[in-house]
């Protein structure tokens, strides 16, 4: 776990889901928090609202949950420092 908090107006990753046939791969994408859900509650885990920047238009979405070790689809983890 990181020592960062979420907040709004953080930039971090969305991990798409991809399509079932494997046309479309599972891809990290730029996402802005919109809202923290349950901030400081260590039990449910950090939930937020993302708005998700893809390159063909904006994806908005609630209860988006963090996964900072397997970065499963429709999960988000801080970025990676490069």
């Amino acid at each position: 776990m990181t020592d960062q908090m979420p907040s709004v107006g953080r930039i971090v990753h969305y991990v798409s889901y991809g399509t079932p046939g494997g046309e479309f791969t599972s891809e990290c994408r730029a996402a802005v928090i919109t809202e923290v859900l349950n901030p400081g509650d260590e039990t449910l885990g950090e939930t937020v609202g993302l708005a998700v920047l893809n390159p063909t238009g904006i994806f908005l979405n609630r209860g988006i949950e963090h996964d900072e070790v397997e970065h499963v689809g429709g999960s988000w983890h801080w970025p990676e420092r490069v």
